[in-house]
């Protein structure tokens, strides 16, 4: 199986169809689609790459980029995106451990204070004239044929955003990729071929795999002029040419909710410019969600999954977010939601027994989403996957009806006096505390206690934070051994290219403060 197929098959059945958009001008058919990925195989074939060979994305969201990708599997070859935020060293460090042969950049994050990428056969820019001319059909084009792949061969190389170390290859296969598009219709989304994806989020990461479920529906692709994420472009964008479908990590669905908020847009309004919100990528706070909710009405999904297990793991539905009524609706607002259809999940302990409900250990994912190993790292593969199941270093806990709710990574659980502290539910507690707008909790060590809770807050604009009325909320809402011994307030909260909180660098910060004061 050959994901390039899929887009074989909608050029068949609908050559004309509008499919991908530069905001809201047509780039392309989806028969003009297949005309260029189909050609660019062409391009690789004759240059010598051969099926498994690598071929590297860094570059910035572009309207080319979908053609790269499908010209990519319709030659056989493996795509390595690499996010386009990353230092040109760290593309380089990703680019030599993938042993990729060519490369497509952006000219804006190719370039480095006179470096450029080396170790390839070809490195193209993609608004160069050589990149122009390699969309340049011939007069009579030859049909290339599709490259034959099974369905466990390599086709994504994704490499984790190594929040610490050097990131790990991901090694996705097209059965993986194949398993997620379909996954998408059972628990995610509906699509129709009038419905449009946006790609505002890196293309790098979730949101353009993304594209394989749309692809399926026949439905459009959209990449926004900026390139990015900019909240009065997409709802702009939304209202011009229908309400977009998009994949954002908790940070945007705020920012979204805040344009909202400022625009005076009520969730009629939003629904103009927004089908469906689907997010992920870090936790998402009940508070949040709930202010989400109220303001742009029922437009959110949420999905937990790793780079190991692309986009699916569980899923929180529409039904499950807008069903008031439950009796645990709270409870359920600040789970991941239940097991997405093609795969299972186990809670178990450190030595791998399942847990009772209620229990909190290592949750483990099984099933045909599970990727087949770390890239050239057999010793970090046999770590990850034991007995068929991933073992996500994620902490968190079922009930009884199958939710899963998330307490934190296992390497920031907080052990204080021998009691095990999550972060995550102080952070829960102190979103609710009147002017904060972000909060990050770590263990910091303590000589009596072991660890000991500290937390980094950002104050929303125009607010001062009191400690001592935010240590009377912990007394009030949790056990005292619980509550923050330290806070700090800083201006920002330090995070990745993906959005999440970089933890290891809080620890640095206290450690650093702590010293200062000795």
């Amino acid at each position: 199986m050959n994901l390039a197929f899929l887009l074989q098959r909608q050029a068949h059945m609908a050559s004309d169809r509008p499919a991908i958009f530069q905001g809201s001008t047509v780039v392309a058919t989806h028969g003009q689609w297949a005309g260029n990925a189909q050609h660019l195989a062409r391009q690789f074939q004759a240059a010598g790459l051969q099926p498994g060979d690598r071929v590297a994305l860094f570059m910035r969201n572009h309207v080319r980029y979908l053609d790269i990708l499908f010209g990519a599997w319709w030659a056989g070859l493996v795509v390595v995106p690499i996010n386009a935020k990353l230092h040109l060293r760290e593309a380089q460090w990703i680019i030599d451990n993938a042993q990729a042969r060519w490369a497509f950049v952006s000219d804006d994050v190719s370039r480095n204070e006179g470096e450029s990428l080396l170790g390839l056969d070809r490195v193209i820019t993609i608004d160069s004239p050589e990149a122009h001319a390699l969309w340049q059909s011939p007069a009579s084009p030859a049909d290339i044929p599709i490259a034959q792949r099974q369905a466990d061969d390599l086709a994504w190389l994704f490499y984790t955003s190594g929040t610490t170390g050097r990131p790990k290859g991901v090694m996705i296969t097209h059965r993986n990729l194949l398993c997620m598009g379909l996954a998408y219709f059972c628990d995610v989304d509906a699509i129709a071929p009038q419905d449009c994806i946006a790609y505002a989020a890196p293309m790098s990461h979730g949101a353009g795999i993304y594209a394989i479920p749309h692809l399926m529906a026949g439905a459009r692709h959209m990449v926004p002029p900026s390139g990015g994420f900019d909240p009065a472009e997409l709802f702009a964008l939304g209202q011009q040419i229908g309400a977009l479908s998009l994949f954002a990590a908790p940070t945007i669905v705020n920012r979204l909710v805040d344009h909202a908020l400022a625009q005076g847009l009520d969730d009629q309004a939003c629904g103009q410019a927004f089908k469906t919100v689907v997010y992920g990528g870090a936790p998402m706070y009940a508070a949040d969600i709930q202010r989400a909710l109220r303001t742009m009405g029922p437009r959110f999904v949420q999905i937990y999954g790793q780079g190991e297990s692309p986009m699916v793991g569980t899923a929180l539905s529409r039904h499950h977010l807008q069903d008031y009524a439950h009796p645990r609706h709270l409870e359920r607002l600040a789970s991941v939601g239940v097991a997405q259809t093609p795969v299972r999940i186990r809670v178990t302990d450190a030595q791998g027994l399942d847990l009772p409900l209620g229990h909190v250990g290592e949750v483990l994912i099984q099933g045909d989403s599970v990727m087949a190993g770390y890239w050239r790292n057999p010793e970090a593969t046999a770590l990850a996957i034991q007995n068929g199941w991933l073992f996500t270093g994620d902490m968190g806990c079922l009930d009884a009806d199958g939710f899963l709710t998330l307490k934190d990574r296992s390497k920031d659980l907080i052990i204080s006096g021998g009691s095990n502290i999550y972060p995550r539910e102080v952070e829960e507690v102190l979103l609710h505390a009147p002017g904060v707008a972000e909060v990050a909790v770590v263990g910091i060590p303590d000589a009596q206690w072991g660890e000991v809770v500290m937390a980094f807050l950002v104050a929303q604009a125009g607010h001062r934070l009191d400690t001592q009325a935010l240590d009377a909320l912990c007394l009030q809402e949790m056990a005292r051994f619980k509550r923050p011994k330290r806070y700090a307030v800083v201006d920002s909260l330090p995070k990745n290219n993906y959005g999440k909180v970089l933890k290891t660098t809080l620890r640095q910060w206290a450690a650093r403060d702590a010293e200062h004061a000795d």
